[in-house]
């Protein structure tokens, strides 16, 4: 009926049940021969947990005919029992996919992944580059050459490397070959990102989702990227808490708890839009942008990075319905909302201020007519 599959480097480890739940196959496979064993079993349920190349042998397993599924591994462990092994790992699978509310990841495709690596290569790079920089600095500071932060610093600071007398040979052939090293990490870094907003703007959703305040090139592929599938969500609420944007709920007994944000869910992606965010409210200190009175309001009572964080989860609401519905951002709805909101609460007070003043008159008429 489903088979429940834990993936390794080498060693498979399959758990099948029949119509009855019974266990009938236990197994373990080597990597070469886990497509033919597929090959051979008439089409059915797999399930994996969503890790290093799950998406890989659920497009394989899928080829063959069967119904490939990736469960989150967080949501499998509740199913694990205690012993921690391949087979109580499998048995644990295939109990987990059995659940009727169980969420499953979305298959992704070859050249989706192929996207996504992308992004995976900038951040390495990006990472690369600041521990250079870092280094550089350090290593000039032991030289009482001191830079202040800022990738803009590094160039000056090796000429001034370069020009120092001071300095032993040694140590500036050192810093020649982290500085050829800094310079050739640069060109490659903006290679990628040429090919990063080539991405971008040849995709419609992205672009769309680029209208957005907050949302720039990379959060926009980002988004295209690593959502799929955005009508596996419920509502933009359900979208910004699998982004792990909305506050941890420790509640019982009637009383509400609630605490910091979950940070679940995908932290570049997270990074992304709270950096965004962050951009919006820096702008609008400076009077530039549109400032929305919701916003205005929440910078002056709260912290700013607390209402980047709340600009955030708004932004992921605006975005899932933004990639649901197939519309383009417009920026004077919310202006329009409000004003029509504006205008039914005057015409109500103006409506029930007539008719309190109309049963005033009545009152006085009849209290004249009394005898």
């Amino acid at each position: 009926m489903r088979i429940g599959m834990d993936t390794s480097k080498s060693v498979f480890q399959l758990h099948g049940v029949d119509a009855a739940e019974r266990p009938v196959l236990r197994k373990k496979l080597r990597r070469s021969q886990v497509l033919e064993f597929f090959r051979a079993l008439p089409p059915t349920r797999v399930g994996m947990e969503a890790c290093g190349a799950a998406h890989h042998w659920a497009r394989q397993i899928g080829a063959l005919g069967h119904e490939a599924v990736l469960l989150p591994p967080q949501l499998v462990k509740p199913y694990i029992p205690r012993n921690k092994n391949d087979a109580a790992d499998a048995d644990g699978i295939c109990e987990a996919m059995s659940r009727p509310r169980m969420r499953c990841v979305p298959v992704k495709t070859a050249e989706q992944q192929a996207a996504l690596m992308l992004v995976g290569v900038r951040d390495q790079l990006v990472a690369r580059r600041t521990q250079l920089s870092n280094s550089m600095r350090g290593y000039a500071a032991e030289f009482g050459l001191v830079a202040a932060k800022g990738l803009d610093k590094i160039e000056p600071l090796l000429a001034r490397i370069a020009a120092d007398a001071r300095l032993p040979e040694l140590a500036k052939e050192m810093f020649t070959t982290l500085g050829a090293d800094y310079a050739a990490l640069g060109m490659r870094l903006s290679r990628v990102e040429a090919r990063l907003r080539a991405w971008q703007r040849q995709d419609e959703t992205s672009q769309r989702l680029m209208e957005v305040p907050g949302v720039g090139p990379i959060a926009a592929a980002l988004l295209v990227m690593k959502v799929p599938n955005p009508h596996a969500f419920r509502s933009g609420r359900d979208f910004a808490a699998w982004l792990g944007l909305t506050p941890k709920d420790h509640s019982t007994a009637g009383k509400q708890r609630l605490g910091v944000i979950t940070r679940a869910g995908d932290e570049a992606l997270r990074r992304t839009l709270v950096v965004g965010a962050t951009a919006v409210i820096q702008q609008m200190r400076r009077g530039r942008g549109r400032a929305s009175p919701w916003l205005t309001g929440l910078v002056a009572r709260k912290p700013p990075k607390l209402v980047a964080v709340a600009l955030a989860n708004k932004t992921a609401r605006i975005v899932w319905k933004l990639m649901v519905s197939g519309e383009c951002y417009d920026h004077g709805r919310a202006a329009r909302a409000r004003a029509e909101r504006s205008a039914a609460l005057t015409e109500g007070f103006a409506l029930r201020s007539a008719l309190a003043a109309t049963a005033l008159r009545g009152d006085a008429a009849a209290t004249v007519r009394k005898p």
